[in-house]
């Protein structure tokens, strides 16, 4: 162990422990903005220095290491003046307009600079600001980048898609899109996770309110809204609620408040995917011979970018069942508009994802089919433009009363829920094909996915024998390691009958369209709160849902079968990018 003082606190860390580190283990907190443990400890900000007894220099504290005897200060008089300094340095490089800021009061800077006491700025202003394409899907405005380089190094190291690069040099260096080209030219997953780890607006989703809230105020139009299975484990975040808060029942009281006319539960869809890629599952393991083996989950469309763009020779790997909120599309402007005897143009339906990347996936050509020239989807928000609906519409979300899910599709398994987690579309699957070949109901916890190391690169891998069976499955999450996983298939070192991937680290519940919380990764206890609804459902396995039987037996007719295939599956390799 190495002694060392902080503050005139003793304390002992262990060697080559990071003085920032210490410093917390101290109970002492050093502000930083550039900081992301693991990824982006370049000192770049120098907000996090600290004065170390016998240096003549500030050092940065997320970078530096502790040494034995070491006497650190990290309040003191240099210390305040350096750090105050350089962050009116980055203000003057940082467009400041905080009263129509998507970040405001969710921004590193503006409570650094609250906790600094700065209310004026001292230098004039000297910021870069580029044309954007506004109809993008992910926005950047590089008048409110401050170089930090999360981004890049989010996008490098976490998910291997290297889209964002340093531009230029010396006062004139900026960020930008990897070797100049635009942002639909590079290899971008959308998946989201520079949004959610820039500690600024720089980076953002494209907001799609406007169009929603008109569909609302329309009364010849019926409004429809789905919500994903990961949205319940965060939707009251940044509406002040605690999780204990943030129930199911109030979730749906909320939607129901922001005026749509039914509100739906894609953890439905889930079920619907679930019967679909288990049946396809089944067909394929079965007939190895025919197929290009193993296969691949593909309700995720960032894994599907990436997938298509950097790793073409697996899509045809790929399962072909749509994502669930497609799949609810699809079904709700054909099935349900008959049942409601109305014309698919009339329906406006909203899907609510904790996912960037969704927005493009429901502008995708090839993959709406209800009606001609009627799009499945109508928008797509994130929990974040949700968050801001109700705000605009002015509802109290502390008193809201318990509300339930619109028929006939309110009924939905513990086992969409888990959608929504790492490895939780795995273990549904597996529970439905248990029953597919076995003709018994399994105990809903025996295909528990083992859970995804944290260390990076690494991904977790499970034989289970099945009616007689053996069947290897892998879950992974975060396009590193999926690339990780991709080489290793291909060099022949592991060997897998099916594939889970997500995106974004921890699943759709770390999904890029989720509430921002910098420096805090929030995946694994959002995880959780779906694990808990899943346990505590009524009703745990997919194909047991009474509304889809229903719906099957009255429209879609067999899994697999003629409707099922042309409203419920997609040929991935067509889409557009």
């Amino acid at each position: 162990m190495v002694k060392l003082t902080i503050d005139n606190k003793s304390i002992e860390v262990a060697p080559k422990t990071h003085i920032i580190d210490a410093a917390l283990q101290a109970g002492i907190k050093i502000p930083t903005l550039c900081y992301m443990r693991k990824t982006n400890e370049i000192g770049s900000c120098r907000v996090c220095v600290v004065e170390v007894e016998g240096q003549d220099r500030l050092m940065a504290s997320c970078n530096n290491e502790v040494a034995e005897g070491m006497i650190i200060h990290s309040r003191s008089k240099k210390v305040r003046d350096a750090v105050r300094a350089n962050t009116e340095l980055i203000l003057s490089n940082h467009r400041a307009e905080c009263t129509t800021c998507i970040r405001s009061t969710n921004c590193s800077l503006q409570s650094l600079t609250q906790t600094l006491g700065i209310t004026e700025e001292s230098y004039d202003k000297n910021y870069t600001q580029k044309p954007w394409d506004k109809n993008f899907v992910l926005q950047r405005d590089g008048s409110k980048c401050i170089k930090c380089l999360r981004c890049v190094q989010v996008c490098g190291k976490i998910q291997n898609c290297n889209v964002w690069d340093i531009t230029n040099t010396g006062s004139r260096v900026d960020v930008g899109v990897v070797d100049g080209k635009q942002l639909d030219e590079a290899t971008c997953s959308l998946c989201g996770q520079c949004i959610t780890h820039c500690p600024v607006g720089a980076l953002s989703a494209r907001d799609d309110t406007a169009s929603i809230l008109g569909a609302l105020d329309n009364p010849e139009i019926i409004t429809i809204i789905q919500a994903a299975p990961a949205t319940r484990s965060a939707w009251g975040e940044d509406l002040g609620l605690s999780a204990d808060e943030a129930t199911v029942g109030r979730f749906v009281s909320a939607l129901k408040g922001l005026g749509f006319d039914y509100v739906f539960d894609t953890d439905t869809a889930a079920d619907l995917t679930i019967i679909e890629e288990a049946h396809e599952f089944l067909e394929r393991f079965t007939h190895k011979d025919d197929y290009q083996w193993p296969m691949f989950t593909s309700c995720c469309p960032g894994w599907l970018r990436y997938v298509k763009q950097q790793a073409p020779e697996f899509l045809p790997n790929l399962s072909s069942a749509k994502s669930p909120h497609q799949m609810f599309g699809a079904l709700l402007k054909t099935y349900y508009a008959q049942k409601l005897d109305v014309d698919p143009s009339r329906i406006y339906i909203v899907s609510l994802m904790p996912c960037v990347a969704k927005k493009y996936e429901a502008a995708v050509p090839e993959v709406n089919d209800a009606a001609e020239g009627v799009r499945d989807i109508d928008a797509v928000i994130t929990v974040r433009e949700f968050a801001r609906m109700v705000k605009q519409r002015a509802l109290d979300v502390q008193n809201l009363s318990e509300a339930l899910w619109d028929d006939p599709f309110g009924e939905a398994s513990g086992a969409g829920v888990i959608f929504g987690a790492s490895g939780g579309v795995m273990e549904a699957a597996l529970r439905s094909a248990y029953f597919y070949l076995t003709g018994n109901n399994p105990e809903p916890g025996i295909f528990k996915a083992a859970t995804v190391p944290e260390e990076e690169t690494q991904w977790a891998a499970k034989t289970l024998e099945i009616a007689g069976a053996t069947v290897r499955v892998i879950v992974a999450s975060g396009l590193r390691n999926t690339t990780d996983l991709l080489a290793a298939l291909k060099a022949g070192e592991v060997e897998a009958d099916f594939i889970e991937i997500m995106a974004c680290p921890g699943g759709c519940a770390g999904g890029g369209g989720q509430p921002i919380r910098t420096d805090h990764e929030l995946a694994v206890p959002r995880s959780k709160i779906l694990s808990k609804l899943d346990e505590d459902a009524p009703l745990r396995l997919s194909h047991e849902n009474e509304s889809l039987k229903k719906a099957y037996a009255e429209f879609l007719g067999e899994p697999l079968g003629h409707t099922a295939h042309h409203l419920l599956h997609t040929n991935q390799a067509e889409w557009s990018i």
